[in-house]
């Protein structure tokens, strides 16, 4: 791997997407298959990120029951009475098995001002207004605030959302690894696309072995 795209792991940050309970539960109303499986991964990771002390963001998506901020290609499924991630209800909320505390709950009016919710020492909830982590919102500057130069991300229905954000963040010469067994909708393609703009994508046991101090919690 060339030295411009080696991740530090030191300065990194772990992004989870979307992994709300509308997205990933069986039987939810808009659920991602596969998303629920990979949430022992998920934890694994966050896990990892919380005993030592790197940042973490779960990145979400909140529709306004009126449909007014939702993608156009989602907005009249919105207006016509579609319940999927809307604010302060249930299904939007982070699933229990990556949330730090069970008592975690989203502030949709801050959230939806644009301010981060922080929800443990280094450990923050974010509203993205679309696919994209970065479209809209502070995230580039609050990593940069915090000296992070390299992402780790994760979390729900890779086609859309984290794909989008990986890009995103690529082109603002972040370093990028995918944990590619803790993303739901991977596929082969996407892969090799990854590739080809320097995203390493890995397991999440191999990522845990670059953290060696801290093997106890594979």
């Amino acid at each position: 791997m060339s030295r411009h795209i080696y991740p530090d792991w030191s300065t990194s940050a772990l992004i989870t997407i979307d992994t709300q309970n509308d997205f990933t539960l069986p039987g939810a109303p808009a659920e991602v298959s596969g998303t629920f499986e990979i949430l022992p991964n998920m934890k694994l990771l966050l896990d990892l990120y919380r005993v030592s002390n790197l940042p973490i963001v779960h990145v979400v998506r909140l529709y306004k029951e009126d449909g007014s901020n939702a993608e156009l290609c989602r907005r009249e499924a919105i207006e016509q009475g579609a319940q999927i991630v809307a604010p302060a209800s249930p299904g939007s909320e982070l699933v229990a098995e990556i949330r730090p505390l069970e008592r975690v709950r989203l502030d949709p009016d801050l959230l939806l001002r644009g301010e981060l919710q922080q929800i443990g020492a280094k450990e923050w909830i974010m509203y993205k207004p679309r696919w994209g982590a970065f479209h809209g919102t502070q995230c580039e500057q609050f990593l940069r605030d915090r000296g992070v130069t390299s992402l780790l991300f994760s979390g729900c229905n890779y086609p859309h959302c984290p794909r989008t954000s990986i890009y995103e963040a690529s082109s603002r010469d972040f370093r990028i690894v995918l944990a590619g067994d803790a993303v739901s909708g991977l596929y082969d393609q996407g892969v090799k696309e990854l590739k080809n703009i320097g995203v390493e994508v890995i397991k999440t046991t191999d990522i845990m072995g670059c953290f060696p101090k801290l093997k106890f919690l594979v």
